[in-house]
Formats: structure tokens, C-alpha cells, sequence
């Protein structure tokens, strides 16, 4: 049996790397799926991926950012497929790197605004639509930078996504009562754009790749992975809950 059959699904971030790989991963299982991202090519190129391979999928192309985006997602899943009972928040952004001192106010602002904000005002519209229906899960992807341990040079990416650990315990603490799980993935080093976005050298990759005790990046099929796990009913159980998926690398010192 599938594990998400006849559950609706929104997937932020959608485009490319983790969200893209969870949006498969979902309607494979037998979700249907509201996938966003700012990018509308690419996710018409999903969409009908999703639907090639016998699955169902409807696409918001917006910047989550923004309020009303939040409250459209919402709606489509509402519209196009009665309800909603999950929602991976995964939609980031690096945000202004180099060193704390050189970093600007504005690019320390967006990363906040991208990272954290947009995550809590997405989780206020959800939250209280599945409650009115039963109950859902709510899903965030923080990462081990600044939850773990830091790096130099990641100050807006690593405060803005550590302060989603905050969020989640919170609303978990919130919702529970009705029913509604919120936990967050911690992904380490993951191949995808913007891990080679974060690590442009070849010094800078192999210090990434030792770090985990697998000795290798993660796929974003293995988050996606984790993200079905806390959004299907294996883990009804699980709430508040921060899951490293980080192929051991908080706890290498080698």
C-alpha cells in the first residue's frame, strides 16, 4: 500500500534539489501534490513528470515570501484536491554569506524573511485548515549549520534556519492538541545547487564530504526519504522532533 494514498500535499522549493525529489517521492506514494517555486518552467517540467508517471500534481509559481503565496497554495489544495494534510516547508535560500562583519542589514533581512518568516507565515495559514479537518503534518527544513555546530561565512543562512528549530517546537507544543505534527529535517551536506553554491572549491568541498561519516555528499532522494517518514503515518507519534539526515556528520571527529 502506498503511504501517502488519497493525502494532499504541498511542496515548497519544488523546483530543483530536496523539494523537487520530495514532490516525486510524495506522488509516488500516492500523494497529490501542490508543488511551488518561483521558477514556472521548471515546474510545468514536474508537473508533468508527476503525471507520467501516474501521479497527480498542481503547480503555484510564486516567491514564498510573500503573504498572499502562502494563502494561494493553500487554496489550490483546497480547490483542485479537497483538502490538505501535509505540508514540507522546504523552500531557502543562502542568503548574504561572507564574513558577520561585511554582511548587510538588507541581506541578513532576507535571509530571515525567505528562511524563517515565509516558513512561519506558511505554517499559520496550514495549520489551522488541517486542523479544521482532522489533523496533518507539518514539515520544515532547517540544516545542521547553526543548530550543530557554525562556519564562517554563514551568518544570515545559519540564524535564519537555526530559528526555525524554535518554530517547530513551539507550534508542536501549539497544535498538538489538535492533532497536527510539526517536526523539521536537518539535512548536512546534500548534492544539489546550492550546496555548490556554498562550496565553490574543491578545498571547500573535500572539507564537506569528511565531515560526514559516510565519507560522501547525501542525495536528495534520502531527504526526501525522511520527509515522507514524518509526513505519512509511520510516524504518528513524531512531533517537534528535529531528525539530522546528515550522514553522521555531527558526530565525526575524524
Amino acid at each position: 500500500m502506498r503511504r501517502l494514498a488519497g493525502k494532499v500535499a504541498i511542496v515548497t522549493g519544488a523546483s530543483a534539489g530536496i523539494g523537487r525529489a520530495t514532490a516525486l517521492k510524495f506522488a509516488a506514494e500516492g500523494a497529490m501534490v501542490v508543488v511551488g517555486a518561483r521558477r514556472h518552467s521548471e515546474l510545468q517540467s514536474l508537473v508533468s513528470e508527476i503525471e507520467s508517471l501516474g501521479g497527480v500534481a498542481a503547480m503555484v509559481a510564486g516567491d514564498v515570501a510573500e503573504e498572499d503565496y502562502a494563502r494561494t497554495l493553500v487554496e489550490t489544495a483546497f480547490a483542485r484536491f479537497g483538502g490538505l494534510d501535509v505540508a514540507f516547508n522546504n523552500a531557502g535560500t543562502i542568503g548574504e554569506a561572507g564574513p558577520s562583519e561585511i554582511v548587510s542589514k538588507q541581506g541578513f533581512e532576507k535571509a530571515l524573511s525567505v528562511n524563517l518568516t515565509a516558513s512561519f507565515i506558511a505554517a499559520r495559514t496550514q495549520i489551522p485548515r488541517m486542523a479544521a479537518s482532522g489533523g496533518g503534518s507539518v514539515i520544515f527544513t532547517c540544516t545542521i549549520v547553526g543548530s550543530s555546530f557554525g562556519i564562517p561565512g554563514t551568518v544570515a543562512y545559519a540564524a535564519s534556519k537555526s530559528g526555525l528549530v524554535g518554530l517547530t517546537q513551539t507550534l508542536a507544543t501549539e497544535y498538538g492538541p489538535k492533532n497536527i505534527r510539526v517536526n523539521a529535517i536537518l539535512p548536512g551536506a546534500i548534492e544539489t545547487s546550492m550546496y555548490h553554491e556554498m562550496n565553490d572549491t574543491p578545498d571547500k568541498q573535500s572539507f564537506m564530504v569528511n565531515m560526514s561519516a559516510l565519507k560522501r555528499l547525501g542525495r536528495p532522494e534520502e531527504l526526501a526519504g525522511a520527509a515522507l517518514f514524518l509526513a505519512s503515518d509511520d510516524s504518528t507519534f513524531v512531533t517537534g522532533n528535529t531528525m539530522l539526515v546528515d550522514g553522521g556528520a555531527t558526530i565525526t571527529r575524524t
